[in-house]
């Protein structure tokens, strides 16, 4: 059997030097830095920022394509063989300018007999014109008969009919030719050459070239057919502002031109047409764009940044910094905007929330500030 001995002397020293040490460590801490006790969690690394006021548009944010403003298919409008192209693919092109010459040759030469018909036409008239006066005259003396006199202002009232007809031929005639020199009914782009010169082409057949009109442009997008009522409400008090951006280059500002008159019942959207000066020829057409439309800008709204917002089961919170511990603060999101969201309730301007580090966060326990988020990765090591 083992017998257990007791030293109660050894025990009051060892006792009396554990008071020594609490006596000492309570000297030290009057005068130097508080002590962590015993299970208590350090201060967690956290960033911060403050609630602030903002104006903050609020925005529709979709996918667009980019419309020509206007889309023109050169066409010959007569047959015959393309004698030259004066403009390159792809070429800007102003109005007016000269794109195609057709052969004109068959048409001077239609153009000249019909001036030819004209001018023997006109020659018969003028003879006829002087028979009937003459005989107008002696048919009023009764030398000639009425009968004979009537004759001969019908044929001269022919001949008339005749020359008239032939001034039509002859504009006809100057039409075809002048369709042999085809120009630039707008200010455009050139796309790509379907037929080169040296090709007989025949009348309203396949387009030569087609021309978009690139500045202005269109961009068209949709949206849900619940965003119609504000859409109309916030046009009524003037022009809706629309941005339109792809990777590569900076977003393009224009104004909603077109709100279309119906739903489209397979998709539930509405479509919208915005108007883009596109002065720098960004936007080019059939490219997509991620295109944003301000209704309106709420002023002086309550903003934090998004990545301080938390959930959990009694929703949406943020953790709230006040002299150095942190507080579990439920709030009232309205709606996000970028990188922040827009506080309905809950804060107010000026306050202090944890934006990085929250998952060392304890309601009520302590924090520490730090400069960078590298600096908090530090301080979590």
């Amino acid at each position: 059997m083992t017998t257990i001995q007791f030293r109660p002397y050894g025990v009051f020293r060892h006792c009396g030097l554990g008071l020594l040490l609490v006596a000492a460590l309570a000297a030290c801490s009057k005068n130097g830095p508080p002590q962590m006790k015993k299970g208590q969690m350090p201060p967690a690394p956290v960033k911060v920022a403050a609630a602030v006021m903002k104006d903050v548009p609020l925005r529709l944010e979709v996918v667009g394509a980019v419309e020509a403003y206007n889309t023109v298919s050169i066409t010959a409008q007569i047959s015959g063989q393309i004698e030259k192209i004066h403009f390159k693919e792809g070429e800007n092109v102003a109005k007016g300018s000269l794109l195609v010459t057709i052969d004109p040759r068959p048409f001077k030469a239609a153009v000249a007999l019909a001036e030819a018909a004209l001018a023997r036409d006109t020659a018969q008239l003028r003879n006829a014109l002087r028979d009937a006066d003459r005989n107008e005259k002696l048919a009023h003396d009764e030398v000639v008969p009425r009968s004979q006199a009537d004759q001969f202002n019908t044929a001269a009232e022919a001949l008339a009919a005749g020359v008239a007809a032939d001034k039509a031929a002859l504009e006809n005639a100057k039409l075809q030719l002048a369709y042999c020199y085809i120009y630039s009914p707008i200010d455009g782009q050139t796309g790509a050459v379907q037929l080169d010169e040296g090709n007989l082409i025949k009348a309203n057949d396949k387009p030569i070239v087609t021309i978009f009109q690139v500045k202005p442009v269109h961009v068209s997008f949709a949206v849900p057919q619940a965003h119609l009522a504000p859409i109309r409400t916030h046009m009524a008090h003037g022009p809706l502002h629309v941005s339109a951006a792809a990777d590569g280059f900076r977003a393009a500002e224009g104004i909603l031109v077109f709100v279309d008159n119906g739903v489209d019942p397979a998709t539930g959207t509405i479509r919208l047409k915005a108007l883009f000066p596109n002065t720098g020829g960004r936007l080019v057409p059939g490219q997509f764009v991620n295109v944003s439309l301000t209704l309106t800008t709420e002023k002086e709204s309550l903003t934090i940044p998004s990545h301080a917002v938390m959930n959990s089961q009694k929703g949406e919170f943020v953790f709230l910094v006040k002299n150095g511990l942190a507080e579990m603060r439920l709030i009232t999101v309205r709606r996000a905007f970028g990188d922040d969201v827009l506080i309905e309730s809950g804060l107010e301007q000026g306050d202090t929330v944890v934006t990085d580090g929250q998952i060392q966060v304890i309601p009520g326990g302590p924090v520490k500030l730090v400069e960078s988020g590298e600096k908090a990765k530090e301080e979590r090591r």
